[in-house]
């Protein structure tokens, strides 16, 4: 089942957000379940309440979100996922930051794995932390960058991913 980390807005859910139709249109394509954290922030790394949408019980949980920090969030998102009955739960994430305590936070946590891309370097954080896996995206960038420079269509990767 995916699980959604869902930020929302002064004005409630953010359902505008850009990563709400990737998750649910790769729901739709794995014929897999979807369910939603929502998570309402006091203020930047501080979250002050989640709140699960969904049944994750007896399934394995994949959150997935654009960036992880000092990895707080994701970490009571897991500890969540848990309590409402997820067999095992894993992150995938664009951006592994794992500033500040992130990797101890990490290594404490429940997940089995936390995947990101190779945005950020993340070599020395695998050192201290046998969670992280990342995933090589160079050559997608480069088929994007491609793409643009020669007129053609971007879009065409989300369905077409080059290996």
């Amino acid at each position: 089942m995916l699980v959604e980390l869902r930020e929302a807005t002064h004005t409630g859910f953010n359902s505008e957000h850009p990563l709400f139709g990737r998750v649910t249109s790769i729901a739709d394509r794995l014929n897999v379940d979807f369910a939603l954290i929502h998570k309402e922030r006091k203020k930047a790394n501080e979250v002050d309440r989640m709140v699960l949408v969904g049944d994750v019980k007896d399934r394995v949980a994949i959150l997935v979100d654009d960036m992880a920090d000092t990895c707080g969030t994701i970490c009571h998102a897991a500890d969540k996922l848990l309590s409402a009955g997820a067999t095992r739960v894993y992150a995938i994430l664009t951006h592994g930051i794992f500033s500040g305590p992130a990797i101890s936070r990490i290594n404490n946590a429940c997940f089995e794995a936390v995947v990101v891309t190779n945005t950020i370097p993340q070599e020395d954080k695998m050192k201290h932390c046998s969670k992280i896996q990342v995933i090589d995206i160079s050559m997608i960038l480069a088929e994007a960058i491609r793409r643009t420079h020669n007129g053609e269509s971007v879009s065409y990767l989300f369905s077409h991913v080059p290996l």
